[in-house]
């Protein structure tokens, strides 16, 4: 997968993965990265699928409508990937932690569903419910940060509320920052990302 690597400036810092939203780049959450942990890794990641030309990690059948079959062939796609990554750029797998947004955010909590050993964290923008029906791994080690919009038209509150459930509910410790706003990062919300994050450590 095509990405960018940035080597941690302090010995032992966790490896930040970043998953840009629907027509980002893997430049679009750089500068995230340096608000929640200026020390660490970075490896960001482009998404493999084109959709009128703009970059994603899954494909959709419509607004809000994954395909779920290729959801599920990136998510596998991904966490081999991510593997690999840690054995070139010789990083301890164990201490990443997932930024997304929107269908980055979804890529990552698909790759929570489906991998116990996925993240270590996971800072979910917007994010949707993956996938229904599915069983999930042991998720007792994992922490999770959703940052939500109350007026989000493209992620209703519902689904963040569910989402949020499903995870607390496979063992995770699952924080939720609401925003009066809709579908767009906020500054607010970052913060509120790198305050629950350097609280955790």
């Amino acid at each position: 997968m095509k990405h960018l690597f940035e080597p941690a400036k302090t010995p032992n810092a966790p490896t930040l993965v970043l998953f840009h939203g629907t027509g980002g780049t893997e430049r679009d959450l750089l500068p995230l990265a340096g608000r929640i942990d200026p020390n660490a890794a970075v490896l960001s990641v482009r998404g493999n699928v084109l959709e009128n030309g703009m970059p994603r990690f899954f494909r959709r059948l419509a607004e809000g409508v994954f395909d779920e079959e290729d959801l599920k062939l990136r998510t596998k796609e991904t966490y081999d990937f991510l593997i690999d990554a840690a054995k070139e750029y010789k990083l301890d797998r164990s201490s990443f932690v997932a930024i997304g947004y929107s269908n980055g955010a979804n890529i990552a909590g698909s790759l929570l569903f489906h991998y116990r050993d996925a993240f270590r964290k996971a800072i979910l923008h917007h994010p949707m419910v993956p996938l229904r029906g599915l069983k999930l791994p042991d998720l007792s080690r994992v922490s999770v940060f959703i940052g939500a919009g109350t007026n989000d038209p493209i992620c209703a509150p519902q689904e963040t509320e569910e989402l949020g459930a499903l995870l607390t509910g496979a063992g995770a410790s699952v924080e939720v920052h609401w925003e009066r706003y809709g579908h767009q990062l906020t500054g607010s919300e970052v913060q509120a990302a790198a305050n629950w994050y350097q609280g955790g450590k």
